[in-house]
């Protein structure tokens, strides 16, 4: 078949009108195949992430899951998930249940499916929300490897919202002046990295008045 848009025989105005109808043609076919995909065109951020992509080196996912004591019964949150490995790595080697929270709906997508192919997708939930605005109350370990300031300002609904006895693990940044439980320090293949871990304390009882 003859494309148009190459025909010597049309003139130039033809040839233009029908190289804009084909470039149409293809735009049309190709959202209806990305929309035909699962889960369609990926969806925009709900605003830009609080911290850049890094996946975290595998080292520290094993020793953040064992300076957490992470176990069966627990339920792991980490917050600005990335690729799940964290809560994928606490359901598949210790059997415990999860939560991926992230802003952005690619990084979700991509834990999902990480999820599925390890075949422990059924044990855990996938968030795309801002980790701000995330309900918590149910997590028994959170995880974190974000931005000393990111870290600051989470502080506060840590320690509002966690009950006592959960643990926090961050990667890199502590809490500044809410000093850890433990800090250890791993010989990761790329550098030492630095873990922090903090256990929330139980409420002052409030007075009578």
């Amino acid at each position: 078949m003859r494309n148009p848009a190459l025909d010597p025989r049309l003139g130039a105005p033809r040839r233009r009108r029908a190289r804009g109808l084909a470039c149409a043609l293809l735009a049309a076919l190709w959202l209806a195949t990305a929309w035909a995909q699962p889960g369609g065109l990926a969806p925009q951020a709900l605003r830009a992430p609080d911290v850049p992509y890094q996946p975290t080196n595998v080292e520290v996912v094993k020793a953040m899951l064992k300076l957490a004591k992470v176990r069966r019964a627990d339920v792991v949150y980490d917050l600005g998930c990335g690729d799940g490995r964290i809560v994928i790595a606490a359901a598949r080697d210790r059997g415990a249940r999860g939560v991926c929270v992230d802003i952005d709906p690619q990084r979700i997508a991509e834990a999902r499916e990480n999820a599925r192919r390890a075949g422990v997708a059924d044990r855990i939930r996938f968030l795309t929300q801002d980790l701000f605005q995330t309900d918590i109350r149910e997590a028994t370990v959170v995880m974190l490897f974000l931005w000393p300031k990111v870290n600051l300002d989470l502080r506060p609904k840590l320690l509002r919202e966690l009950k006592p006895g959960a643990r926090v693990v961050s990667h890199m940044h502590d809490m500044g002046t809410w000093q850890p439980q433990q800090t250890v320090r791993i010989a990761a293949t790329d550098r030492e990295r630095t873990i922090y871990l903090w256990t929330i304390p139980r409420r002052a009882k409030q007075g009578r008045s």
